[in-house]
């Protein structure tokens, strides 16, 4: 008899839940992160000025939950840096330099 952990098949990504937000819109406010990943981007522009990768960011503020896209290169090094077991974790995005960061 076969056992289903032999088929070595991967469970689908989870898909993020909530409205699109623009980063504008959380900027200086305490958010959840909750979830993150870290995609090739596909606009154009990030890919020749940028990393060329998107950051996914699955987040809640004022009790409902969001998504944010961004090419932030800062913030997608920082993201790839938080171990898995410390989400989800409350922080604030502030701009700084052009740059957006966590606080």
């Amino acid at each position: 008899m076969n056992r289903y952990s032999q088929f070595n098949i991967k469970t689908p990504e989870r898909a993020f839940e909530g409205d699109k937000v623009k980063i504008s819109r959380i900027l200086n406010r305490e958010i959840v992160v909750h979830h993150f990943k870290i995609k090739d981007s596909k606009v154009k522009a990030f890919k020749e000025k940028g990393s060329g990768k998107c950051l996914h960011l699955q987040i809640s503020f004022n009790n409902e939950m969001h998504i944010i896209f961004t090419s932030g290169r800062a913030l997608i090094e920082v993201m790839e840096q938080v171990p898995v077991d410390k989400f989800p974790f409350e922080t604030v995005i502030i701009e700084e330099n052009g740059m957006y960061k966590f606080t």
